[in-house]
């Protein structure tokens, strides 16, 4: 017998070229993934198809790259998902609070990939890492862009760069736009805004350096926190009727989480103290959705700020 192997058919290259190319355009096929997460490298291989959420940041940048994931985070001072992605979450699962995760509902959901917050205790990353790999950002939140940089590592465990590229691409063109509109419209020495939420106990001076504070200071606002705000809180203590004049400014943007927090800004707004608010009298206090502007972080909810943005700088137009 002739120790020669007989040449490839034809056939044969073609079978061949034909794996070789479902190989290279079949997304779960594609080349592994290594991320820089909190908890080390994390090697991801595919394209997810059963995605956890356990932070609304990672809902709303897996929602804006077009993945609808079946288990999510209930939002701040809500049962569900917040207001602003409602129409996107329906059949996705709640599974977990802000404080709290609820493990046997996070496996009966057989996820093969999880994305959390960067807040996550290690603790409660080794048994999420059990069920399936988990993806925890390491950045620090108050720093300029570390949103941008977060939703970029969501976006690349789930395969999809590219549209978040675009998504963000969209978004500043949108806020250069506004910028220009703002800075045309608005006199420099009218620029001074504070962010507040307001609960039952009294306003809480949002820090300057949250992701809300960054979009309204791209815009053009001169954000204020009364240098009440301690380093790596998002919010100082509630201010007492004597101390409100520290939100006191130009534009004052007041969030409320839910009905207690209305009711009580309610009441507030009919105290001596709060009328005597410069901001107040000039008319320039503008209620929002708490769950957005103080909660949420992620390219749709950066659309949802500017949208009331836009609202607050017509109405002070007329």
């Amino acid at each position: 017998m002739s120790g020669i192997l007989p040449a490839p058919s034809a056939r044969v290259f073609k079978a061949a070229a034909l794996v070789l190319g479902t190989l290279l355009s079949n997304p779960a096929l594609a080349e592994a993934r290594t991320l820089d997460t909190r908890f080390g490298e994390l090697s991801i291989d595919g394209e997810a198809a059963r995605v956890v959420t356990l932070y609304e940041g990672a809902l709303d940048t897996s929602f804006a790259v077009g993945i609808a994931p079946l288990g999510a985070v209930a939002t701040r001072g809500g049962d569900g998902v917040a207001s602003y992605m409602q129409d996107k979450a329906d059949g996705v699962a709640i599974v977990s609070t802000a404080r709290e995760i609820n493990l046997e509902s996070v496996i009966a959901l057989q996820p093969d990939l999880i994305l959390a917050s960067s807040s996550l205790p290690e603790e409660q990353y080794r048994l999420l890492s059990a069920v399936a790999p988990t993806v925890v950002a390491d950045v620090d939140m108050f720093q300029d862009g570390a949103w941008k940089e977060e939703a970029r590592l969501f976006a690349r465990a789930l395969n999809r760069e590219a549209e978040l590229d675009k998504v963000l691409a969209e978004l500043d063109q949108r806020t250069a736009g506004l910028a220009q509109r703002f800075e045309q419209s608005v006199p420099a020495d009218g620029r001074k805004a504070s962010l507040a939420r307001w609960m039952p106990q009294g306003a809480m001076m949002m820090s300057s350096r949250l992701f809300t504070s960054s979009l309204l200071k791209a815009v053009g606002f001169d954000m204020q926190d009364g240098g009440i705000v301690k380093e790596g809180l998002p919010h100082s203590s509630p201010l007492s009727q004597e101390n409100l004049s520290l939100v006191d400014g130009n534009w004052l943007f007041l969030a409320t989480l839910n009905h207690d927090g209305r009711e009580a800004l309610a009441a507030a707004e009919q105290s001596p103290a709060f009328a005597r608010l410069k901001v107040v009298q000039q008319q320039r206090v503008f209620p929002v959705d708490g769950q957005i502007w103080t909660s949420a972080t992620g390219p749709l909810a950066a659309h949802a700020i500017l949208d009331d943005v836009e609202r607050a700088l017509e109405q002070a137009a007329r």
